[in-house]
């Protein structure tokens, strides 16, 4: 089925005499589409090409030559069995993805200031053998804290990047679903395999995630350096907080003003409000905010300070360069000296194949905890029982509340406020919107049913949760991404809690329905038909994604259960730092940056010796 096909039936297109923003939502799937991993491109075909032959073998005839009435008995049909509702929100998803970006096209945003300068080179530029102090692996929180800490040493660093660098400029120039391919891996289609399978996105760009983060800054919390400490013997866990300190400092954090809160954010403050529930304006590394609500495909004004506009410019300045468009194949090292192995430098690959070398007896690998795993594999340094598991995500779901008045959620901050009277169970509740055409709530119907619900899209408010995990999962192979991850019982019944306060908020706010995003039991307009309709699901039933991946490096007293010593220095080689989110020993419960950069930064310190005066200048 061609694109045309497929928007005119999911759209409830007539061919003739739709609005202009119609006709251009079929070439807006196809470039979406190209975007993505070949196997998942050619398996949305295929099944958008699967409707097409249940429609012959329902009425004798493709769905193009299927009169308007005729192609919504077809599409009745189908949502009729139950078992394929899930499939067929999976497929609604990209075509969704084309029709809001077309809908409703982003206002242009407002004149931002030039970039600070960053000293990057395209692999192509770069030499086949260099030399350097200190190679790090990847450019975004790690990396990028990394980098600065050991620059501030007197190092010579370089920092290898496998994405390319997006200044604030090239973000104002194209809409939001154009920059996703390229700041996202496999254009935002990883997915962690499982019971069940989650949307786990993460960003590959000069500044890693940081990018398309949404900017929220949580301080790891007190019980939780404490757990790392005690439980873990995560020796660093106990001077992070004055690490937390200089990170804020750094980035700027400061609680998000009222006045760009947006609606999405205020409503759920006042729905908090009336319930007596503890709610506030999220704090979040964007001063100066304009609430273009753009943060996950980077941010147009050059507000939120990610780590290319933060954190590398004194690395730079201080002598770092980055290479861009350089995949590490593998760490080198040297065995040729008695005793333990020690690092040597970097071999990496350019896009057209050939290779560079980088030799340095210092490497610090801040690829990510789901590529970190993999390149210590490739350089044969993945024999610890326990690298790649330990993965801990935050499995998040969201929901919607329909109100009497436009509430344009896509008008304010992305991720404005946050409800925590749960978060004492795991449960951290955030009002998440997103720019048209992005969001990862899927709404429900087909044909004519969900044409009036994209039409209604600017009266829906839009809450999402996230879980603290138990770590469920692990990162496989040694090239391309392969994530398993099956969800824990208990943290089930935690999204299960989540989502009947979810509804309580948006219901308290004044929501006339709440939309679950569960195709078969999709909407409620009390709260005890929420209650009803809940009790006869369960978290597989759910739209689910997860973000912020940690814990497969993971750091500790016991060599038998973490690849990296208390210190953050990789066992069984000289010369490794893990300063990523891998190295965490568990899931903070939080937006995991912060954390990130903290740990970062101590690993860094204690590997110089331990006097903080010396790297604490500010540039």
């Amino acid at each position: 089925m061609s694109a045309h096909a497929t928007v005119t039936v999911l759209l409830a297109g007539t061919g003739s005499g739709d609005e202009d923003w119609l006709a251009r939502v079929p070439g807006r799937l196809d470039t979406f589409l190209s975007g993505l991993p070949g196997p998942l491109r050619a398996g949305v075909w295929a099944a958008f090409g699967a409707i097409d032959v249940y429609a012959v073998a329902h009425s004798g005839r493709p769905l193009a030559a299927l009169t308007p009435d005729e192609r919504e008995a077809v599409l009745g049909s189908l949502t009729a069995r139950p078992a394929l509702l899930p499939l067929l929100d999976l497929l609604k998803v990209p075509v969704l993805l084309a029709a809001g970006t077309e809908r409703t096209p982003v206002s242009p945003a407002p004149p931002a200031p030039d970039d600070p300068p960053l000293d990057c080179v395209p692999a192509e530029q770069w030499p086949d053998r260099a030399t350097a102090d200190a190679v790090v692996v990847g450019s975004g929180a790690g990396g990028a804290m990394a980098a600065r800490t050991l620059a501030r040493a007197g190092l010579d660093v370089v920092v290898l990047e496998e994405g390319a660098h997006h200044g604030t400029a090239s973000f104002r120039r194209r809409a939001p679903l154009e920059r996703f391919s390229d700041l996202y891996r496999d254009g935002g289609a990883t997915v962690a395999l499982g019971n069940p399978p989650l949307l786990l996105p993460v960003g590959r760009a000069v500044g890693g995630t940081t990018v398309v983060n949404s900017g929220t800054c949580y301080r790891t919390p007190d019980h939780v350096l404490r757990r790392w400490s005690e439980r873990y013997g995560f020796a660093l866990a106990d001077g992070l907080a004055a690490r937390l300190d200089e990170v804020e400092r750094t980035l700027r954090v400061a609680t998000q003003p009222l006045d760009v809160l947006g609606a999405n954010g205020l409503l759920a403050l006042a729905g908090a409000e009336r319930l007596g529930w503890r709610a506030g304006p999220l704090r979040r590394n964007a001063p100066g905010c304009k609430g273009s609500c753009q943060c996950v495909v980077g941010c147009p004004t050059g507000a939120k300070q990610s780590v290319q506009l933060s954190v590398l410019p004194e690395a730079c300045a201080r002598g770092t360069r980055i290479v861009t468009g350089a995949r590490v194949t593998r760490i080198l090292v040297d065995h040729e000296r008695p005793g333990t192995p020690r690092a040597a430098g970097v071999r990496a690959r350019r896009a057209d194949g050939s290779e560079l070398e980088i030799l340095g007896p210092l490497v610090v690998t801040a690829a990510g905890a789901l590529q970190t795993p993999q390149l210590l594999r490739r350089s044969g340094l993945g024999r610890h029982p326990r690298l790649g598991r330990n993965l801990s995500v935050h499995p998040a779901t969201s929901m919607a509340g329909r109100f009497g008045a436009p509430v344009t959620s896509w008008t304010g901050v992305l991720q404005s406020a946050a409800v925590e009277e749960l978060h004492h169970q795991g449960i951290l509740i955030e009002a998440t919107a997103s720019p048209p055409g992005m969001s990862s709530f899927v709404l429900p119907g087909l044909g004519r049913a969900l044409r009036r619900e994209l039409e209604g899209a600017d009266r829906l408010a839009v809450l999402g949760a996230m879980i603290a995990d138990r770590p469920s999962g692990r990162v496989l192979g040694r090239g391309r991404t392969l994530v398993r991850y099956d969800l824990d019982p208990r943290d089930g019944h935690r999204l299960m809690t989540a989502v009947r306060a979810m509804g309580r908020i948006l219901f308290a706010a004044g929501a006339e329905e709440v939309l679950t995003g569960v195709p078969r039991a999709p909407r409620a307009r009390t709260l005890a038909e929420l209650d009803t309709l809940l009790a006869g699901l369960g978290p597989r039933d759910l739209h689910l994604s997860a973000f912020h991946p940690t814990g497969t490096a993971a750091a500790g007293g016991d060599p038998q259960r973490a690849p990296a010593d208390p210190e953050g220095r990789l066992r069984g080689v000289r010369g490794v730092l893990v300063a990523d989110a891998s190295v965490l020993p568990g899931c903070p419960g939080v937006n995991p940056q912060l954390s990130i950069m903290a740990a970062a930064l101590a690993i860094c310190e204690s590997h110089l010796g331990g006097d903080r005066r010396r790297f604490a200048g500010a540039g």
